[in-house]
């Protein structure tokens, strides 16, 4: 029985409510939450009848306050899912409004995300084009048959996992990490270290193909005044984000060096990211350093961090400069890709709010 719009608008105190809406849900509800626990509620427990396990997971306080506004928000039609860069919802318990920030870029065609060789390549095959595959299913259908002589819409994609904004496993930059250790693929990422504050450090002013430096990094977190925690999100915001779709965005932006990755793991970071093609600085601009010096180690360097500290690090981030420096929690889950280099990845930033 969902909530009547009298109980929402304030027939019963706040706490009672909730109470009430949750032990509706456990009586309508199967058992779906074993594993929770929660203290005794304030009154009798009301189990829900479907249950025959003896347990306490369809305890009306099984339902815990983190997953109360979840509850709230699906019985009272709110809508989350919103596809602007910045989209905001409250919540109705806590009066608390998030505010969600897309980190991403498209997949699409005919933008400058990648070198020539390595563009995402995608066909797209609307209602009409797809009606003989859908007819192959059903012998004798014909295209009048379907409601407005419709099939579905479906894409083909060629992709390199890449493309787009994606996170890097320590796969990617060598074989082995933590000074020998197999490296991880994508697919053994610890989660926890794709959901964590975020911390973003304001590199703009430096010109392209310039090679960050520990102390460059050590002076931003001066300037913003963070001292940098374990498994902290690191978001290098750099002039490439700026030029994304342009000719020159692959060229664009500064670069995260040796010494500067290192510092940050030395911190406890596990995962970090940029708005620019590629961690390190452009290939064009360190190509240049290594045919006047002949020194190989500048190829990759701060990729190649993690054959010293296991690592991943997002690229191709963009919307960098909607975020604060800190107070953000940044989501990027990757596709899970059995043993895979990279896996793609929708980053958002959340950013909790005090309600008006």
């Amino acid at each position: 029985m969902p909530p009547t719009r009298e109980l929402w608008e304030g027939a019963m105190p706040p706490t009672v409510l909730c109470w009430t809406l949750v032990a509706r849900m456990a009586r309508s509800h199967t058992c779906a939450l074993p594993h929770l626990r929660a203290p005794t509620p304030p009154w009798p427990v009301i189990r829900s009848p479907t249950c025959s396990r003896k347990h306490d997971c369809c305890d009306v306080m099984s339902f815990t306050g983190s997953l109360l506004p979840v509850f709230l928000s699906v019985r009272l039609g709110r809508s989350t899912a919103q596809q602007d860069n910045a989209a905001t919802e409250t919540d109705p318990v806590t009066a608390m409004t998030r505010r969600f920030i897309d980190l991403s870029i498209f997949l699409e065609n005919d933008v400058v995300s990648d070198p020539e060789a390595y563009r995402p390549r995608i066909e797209y095959i609307d209602h009409e084009r797809s009606v003989p595959e859908i007819a192959a299913f059903f012998p004798g259908l014909r295209k009048e048959d379907l409601p407005d002589g419709e099939a579905w819409a479906i894409e083909r994609i060629e992709l390199i996992t890449h493309n787009g904004t994606h996170l890097d496993a320590p796969y990617h930059f060598a074989s082995t990490m933590n000074r020998g250790e197999r490296a991880i693929t994508i697919d053994e990422v610890p989660l926890e270290w794709c959901f964590q504050p975020g911390v973003k450090l304001d590199f703009r002013h430096l010109p392209d193909g310039y090679v960050v430096t520990a102390a460059d990094v050590e002076a931003e977190l001066a300037r913003i005044g963070h001292r940098l925690s374990p498994l902290e999100i690191v978001l290098v915001n750099t002039r490439a984000g700026s030029r994304y779709g342009q000719p020159d965005y692959v060229a664009a932006g500064c670069g995260m060096g040796l010494e500067a990755t290192l510092y940050l793991l030395k911190q406890g970071v596990r995962l970090t990211g940029t708005d620019a093609w590629s961690w390190d600085a452009p290939f064009v601009h360190t190509r240049e350093k290594y045919l006047e010096s002949g020194d190989a180690g500048l190829i990759w360097e701060g990729h190649k961090a993690g054959r010293d500290t296991g690592y991943c690090h997002l690229e191709k981030l963009h919307n960098l400069e909607a975020l604060p420096a800190t107070g953000f929690t940044v989501s990027c889950f990757p596709v899970k890709i059995r043993a895979a280099s990279a896996g793609w990845t929708r980053a958002v930033a959340i950013i909790d709010e005090a309600g008006a």
